[in-house]
C-alpha cells in the first residue's frame, strides 16, 4: 500500500548572524550605528569625483585638486569611517567574540570582553564629545563665504547630522554588549 505523506511543515527563521540573548533594540541600535557614517561618506566621496557639493573658490577644495590627493584623503577617510562604524556591528554579531576561523594564528579563540568594550566605550565617548561640539560650531564653521550656502548647505548639513547619534547609539550597544558578555560569557 502505497500511502503519500506531506513533509512535516518547518517554519524557517530568517538566518541571523545576531548572537542570542541581543535584543531587537539593541540588534536596530548597531545596524543604525554603523549607518549614521553613510550620508557624510557619499556627500565627501562626491566631493571627491567632482561633484558640484558648493564648495567656493579660495576654500582649498576647488575643483582643480580633484581628482588629486584631496579625492584620495575624502575616499580613504569615507572607507575608514565606515569601517569604524561597522566594527560595531561586532558587538552584536558572533565575530565580536569568538575570531572568525580564517584569522591566521588566532581564528576561532574567544575575545576577551574588554578587547571589545575598551576601544568601543572610548570610541563612543570621543565621537559623542565630537558630536556635542560640531553642534555648538556648526554656525560658526560655516560663516566662511567659501563654504556651501542654499541648498548645498542644507544638503551638507543633512549628511553629516546622523553623526551626532553614532556615539550615544554606540554607547548602548557597547553597555549592552558589556552586559551580556559579563552574564552568559
Amino acid at each position: 500500500m502505497n500511502t503519500l505523506t506531506a513533509a512535516p511543515a518547518t517554519s524557517a527563521a530568517p538566518a541571523t548572524s545576531t548572537v542570542a540573548g541581543v535584543g531587537r533594540a539593541v540588534n536596530l541600535a548597531a545596524h543604525a550605528a554603523a549607518l549614521t557614517l553613510l550620508p557624510s561618506g557619499l556627500w565627501r566621496i562626491a566631493m571627491a569625483v567632482g561633484i558640484d557639493v558648493g564648495w567656493g573658490p579660495g576654500s582649498g577644495l576647488e575643483a582643480e585638486l580633484f581628482p588629486g590627493v584631496w579625492s584620495f584623503y575624502l575616499v580613504g577617510l569615507s572607507v575608514f569611517a565606515e569601517c569604524l562604524g561597522l566594527l560595531t556591528l561586532g558587538l552584536v554579531q558572533r565575530w565580536g567574540e569568538v575570531l572568525p576561523g580564517w584569522v591566521p594564528w588566532l581564528g576561532g579563540r574567544r575575545i576577551p570582553p574588554l578587547a571589545a568594550v575598551v576601544p568601543a566605550a572610548l570610541g563612543a565617548a570621543a565621537v559623542t564629545a565630537l558630536g556635542v561640539l560640531g553642534l555648538f560650531t556648526w554656525g560658526s564653521n560655516m560663516a566662511d563665504a567659501n563654504v556651501p550656502s542654499g541648498g548645498h548647505w542644507w544638503l551638507m548639513t543633512l549628511c553629516y547630522a546622523p553623526l551626532v547619534f553614532w556615539g550615544p547609539l554606540l554607547a548602548v550597544v557597547t553597555a549592552a554588549y558589556w552586559r551580556r558578555r559579563r552574564l552568559h560569557g
